[in-house]
């Protein structure tokens, strides 16, 4: 599937079936690293990692477009005074509130917030793994399909733009890159997925590696 210039929606689709709970809403997603480990910033740099933490539940949405030309992803930059991951490449999401009736819902609101997609343009199609974000956020990620048409409305407030990447690209061997950089004295490692002028790294590009991983296993299996 990764070695296609394009990717259809139908074969998402079939294969996120497959890696999933058929018959239940937003079903687990289930890649072949898949264990009861806990995915996150954490995954290069272990000593982050304190199971005892307090976290902040959180949910996001991973949109997959479906486009003539092939399977998109929608991905927001979020503005640089924001006090979170200011100017990073992100999926539209939020804090999950107490009204919110679970991941799906928060992810559905926060998106429809952040850049005017309805939630009845969104098939919801399953869960992708835990991630827990060094600034003490547990999130969920929520895949779903878009259908266009649609219009996007951006609150100017949180998102600076939304642009879409190729899904394919993702699917490429070696499109996952290891990368660093010196944080409070110390070499942090992460990944990253650069595209173009746009550097998508940290937890956006640990969540589209366990969506990379479900579509294509062979891409876990390489260690990519």
């Amino acid at each position: 599937m990764g070695s296609k210039a394009d990717v259809r929606i139908e074969d998402v689709l079939a294969r996120l079936a497959a890696a999933g709970a058929p018959g239940r809403r937003a079903a687990p997603l289930r890649s072949p690293e898949a264990s009861d480990r806990v995915r996150g910033d954490h995954d290069l740099w272990p000593e982050l990692y304190e199971p005892n933490r307090p976290l902040k539940a959180a949910a996001v949405l991973v949109p997959i477009i479906d486009r003539p030309q092939g399977a998109h992803i929608l991905l927001t930059r979020r503005t640089n005074h924001l006090h979170d991951h200011a100017g990073q490449i992100s999926f539209p999401g939020g804090r999950i509130d107490p009204g919110d009736a679970g991941p799906e819902a928060a992810a559905l609101r926060e998106t429809e917030e952040e850049i005017g997609l309805p939630p009845a343009r969104v098939r919801l199609i399953g869960r992708l793994d835990t991630y827990i974000v060094r600034t003490g956020f547990e999130v969920h990620p929520v895949v779903g399909v878009v259908r266009p048409p649609f219009e996007l409305a951006l609150d100017s407030f949180e998102v600076a733009e939304a642009f879409e990447v190729p899904l394919a690209h993702f699917l490429r061997p070696g499109a996952k890159e290891r990368h660093s950089r010196i944080f409070k004295g110390r070499e942090r490692f992460f990944y990253a997925y650069p595209y173009e002028d746009y550097y998508i790294w940290g937890a956006t590009a640990g969540m589209l590696g366990n969506l990379a991983e479900v579509l294509d296993p062979t891409l876990a299996e390489a260690g990519e």
